[in-house]
């Protein structure tokens, strides 16, 4: 059995007051053409189908129309779960007559975990569908005062699930959360993640997951494993931070053949507009030589290396950057100690001796051959006046 693993789509986002509706359009066209390349037995969307509860109608209305290409015209079932950005309740709206339709979504959880069972020609493969949910909603369903960290909440689902699992069959777990290997940080987060909790107690051991062919994960949006193969995260669709710059953005591909065999390789889908960290003096980055190696029309952050005063550098770099969303100044590493306190032996130091140790310590450079020139000067004429 094919099965394309996706998530975190986040329809109706808005990034640094950026709508990413379009963008979003045409990344899921490029999704649609790889499920009619692929031809799949199933697509799993691992949460987060909108970046709030409550999506403009614009995100609601191109859901509406990938799933319809989805299930009515090329015929893919679509099982998907609610992330930590969706609204459990929306989502679970309907969702008995969608199922005759082939598009499976679990929003609520009432304490049972779905289990949808599609065939190929080596028998049943189990999806079960577990949204995302607040560790306090699972303690006061199963009623069990034990229960505070995701962790917990986890372990006490997977032991119900135990009960009726059927190990000689394929199954596939279809979640959302922080998973990690041992409670340990994952290898690639970003900032666009909205946090599950404080402190550490929204990681979730992936040991939980060892009884199934394969774990497909949402939640966080870099492509990777979650401490073993089969336990996956998908990724996002598109760059949402500039965290996630250097990421290469797609969907998995997994392949069932016999039980315990779950083959998968990743698939890159190429944005319209990419996300990119530019660094330099402005003069620099404006001139042609610069903006025309690469699609000017990208988001942009800038990081400016100038020295001295800029004038409105933000409208200078718009005028070649039309979709920029921030800049900021370049900083030299600063030394330790009181930016606001002289040195020791400051009595006995001139002005400009006394200058030129604060420059450094708030550049994080010593101050050049001609700007300690003019600062001399300064300082003479100050001095003079005074006299």
């Amino acid at each position: 059995m094919k099965i394309i693993h996706t998530g975190d789509w986040h329809i109706g986002k808005i990034v640094n007051e950026f709508s990413m509706l379009e963008e979003q359009k045409y990344i899921l066209e490029q999704l649609v053409s790889v499920v009619e390349r692929e031809k799949p037995d199933a697509l799993i969307l691992a949460g987060d189908i909108f970046d709030r509860s409550i999506p403009p109608v614009e995100a609601v209305e191109l859901v509406d129309e990938v799933f319809n290409m989805l299930l009515l015209e090329m015929q893919v079932p679509v099982l998907a779960i609610a992330g930590n950005h969706d609204s459990a309740e929306r989502l679970s709206f309907a969702s008995r007559i969608l199922t005759n339709n082939g598009l499976h979504i679990a929003g609520i959880f009432d304490g049972n975990v779905p289990r949808i069972s599609l065939e190929d020609k080596s028998g049943p493969v189990n999806f079960y569908l577990l949204p995302y949910t607040d560790p306090r909603n699972i303690r006061h369903i199963y009623d069990d005062n034990q229960i505070s960290t995701h962790d917990d909440a986890m372990k006490k689902v997977m032991d119900r699930i135990g009960q009726a699992f059927n190990s000689s069959q394929r199954n596939i777990m279809v979640t959302h959360g922080y998973i990690t290997q041992m409670g340990r940080p994952a290898e690639y987060t970003s900032e666009s993640e909205r946090p599950l909790s404080i402190g550490g107690t929204e990681f979730v051991n992936s040991d939980y997951f060892g009884m199934f062919d394969y774990t497909a994960l949402g939640h966080l949006h870099a492509p990777q494993k979650a401490g073993y193969d089969n336990v996956r995260y998908s990724g996002s669709l598109l760059k949402y931070s500039f965290s996630e710059v250097r990421q290469k953005k797609g969907v998995t591909v997994v392949e069932l053949g016999e039980k315990g065999n779950a083959i998968h390789r990743h698939i890159d889908l190429i944005p319209r507009r990419d996300m990119r960290i530019i660094k330099g003096p402005v003069n620099e980055l404006i001139s042609p030589e610069v903006y025309k190696s690469a699609n000017a029309e990208d988001y942009i952050y800038a990081v400016l290396t100038d020295r001295g005063e800029l004038i409105d550098p933000i409208s200078k770099l718009r005028a070649v950057y039309p979709n920029i969303m921030g800049l900021s100044r370049e900083s030299g590493s600063r030394k330790e100690g009181s930016k606001t306190s002289a040195s020791q032996g400051y009595k006995s130091k001139t002005k400009l001796e006394l200058f030129r140790e604060f420059y450094d310590s708030i550049q994080g450079e010593p101050l050049g051959q001609e700007a300690e020139e003019v600062m001399a000067k300064i300082i003479g004429e100050v001095e003079k006046e005074g006299g």
